[in-house]
């Protein structure tokens, strides 16, 4: 097997180094309805609205309307999306990488992330490297994590996804809070929540000289999108996490504001609301964050537990080196094992796209 390695250690070698970013720039967007079938256009588009607080985020748990992901969907989506785009413009969607946020998170907090692995799939076509996440891999994880047995007294991992989904429906209205009657307003509580439906953006950006596509699912607009392409978009995450009572709580929750960091940081989230929950899943108190503003508040008040400078210098060097690596035809394994610092990378296939590169897609850029 034909095999290449990239040592994420000794991470001190991307703490001097200070890449260049291009700012994320919405070029499409797409979105899913509340039976998860695709849409062009920005129909499932919402708008953050304060949920009322204390906020019981158990509500509603047994009539959760919840999104089988178990399906492999590959990069379908994003390529029927920059197809469109590529058909209204006339132009070819360049880039050196097209993927979704959730691969290119993976790799920009993996040197602070040591105990995560990942696998992801990865062709070159057509000059670009599109790269997918192994669906079975996933899988496998979902599961592994379902049947962990929770310490007594804490809610299971099931119940907790659905906390944060529930945090969601209760942040946000289906258009601006202006037009929205108080009464739909005040029922949000009651409302059943489906995470079937979703607004997901397609960003034009870069890390040091790799360019990217990258697609994602956005939570919420803080007031509106605007009509200037240009103009920025002032887009919300929303995020749950549990109460900081003591020092490992803190360190605890410095770790998962790399996660929500790099998720905000790749497709130009300003903003991240965070609901404090109890261990009962009760909201009592909102905090908001500026995406921009978190690194350096980790480096001031935290625990060191990571630092975004070292994420971003370190994504910079690894995609120019996959870049390197991925150059011709063939289907890749990308692949970081749990508790490695070594991410591999080596050839499935000799020949074709495998079932990254959706027919229509291979057909339209084909003729295009």
């Amino acid at each position: 097997m034909d095999r290449k390695d990239f040592d994420i250690q000794p991470i001190g070698r991307f703490y001097e180094a200070s890449a260049t970013i291009r700012r994320p720039k919405e070029i499409a967007c797409f979105s899913y309805d509340d039976e998860h079938r695709f849409h062009l256009g920005e129909s499932s588009l919402k708008y953050y609205y304060p949920p009322p607080l204390p906020a019981d985020l158990n509500r509603g748990f047994d009539s959760f309307q919840k999104l089988d992901d178990s399906a492999d969907e590959h990069l379908d989506a994003l390529l029927e999306t920059i197809m469109a785009l590529e058909k209204e413009t006339a132009k070819q969607c360049e880039a050196d990488i097209v993927t979704w946020r959730g691969m290119m998170t993976k790799i920009l907090a993996a040197p602070f992330d040591h105990l995560n692995g990942f696998e992801m799939n990865a062709t070159c076509f057509q000059v670009s490297s599109f790269i997918e996440e192994n669906n079975s891999y996933k899988n496998e994880q979902k599961q592994i994590q379902k049947n962990q047995r929770m310490p007594p007294g804490m809610a299971s991992q099931e119940l907790m996804a659905y906390w944060g989904y529930k945090f969601e429906a209760l942040s946000v209205l289906n258009q601006p809070w202006d037009p929205t009657p108080r009464k739909e307003i005040e029922d949000r509580e009651e409302l059943v929540v489906n995470n079937n439906a979703q607004y997901c953006s397609v960003v034009r950006t870069a890390i040091g000289r790799t360019r990217l596509v990258i697609g994602g699912e956005v939570d919420a607009v803080w007031d509106c999108k605007p009509d200037r392409k240009e103009d920025i978009i002032h887009w919300v995450e929303l995020k749950t996490s549990a109460e900081i009572r003591n020092d490992r709580d803190m360190v605890k929750y410095e770790r998962k504001l790399l996660k929500f960091w790099a998720q905000s940081f790749l497709l130009g989230v300003p903003k991240i609301i965070v609901g404090f929950r109890d261990q009962q899943g009760i909201v009592r108190r909102l905090e908001e964050l500026e995406t921009a503003s978190i690194p350096a508040k980790v480096k001031k008040l935290g625990r060191g537990t990571w630092d975004g400078n070292i994420c971003i210098n370190f994504a910079a060097t690894f995609l120019e080196w996959l870049k390197s690596t991925i150059h011709e035809e063939g289907t890749w394994r990308i692949r970081k094992r749990e508790k490695s610092s070594l991410i591999e990378v080596f050839k499935l296939e000799d020949i074709g796209t495998g079932d990254i590169i959706s027919p229509a897609f291979s057909a339209w850029r084909s003729k295009a």
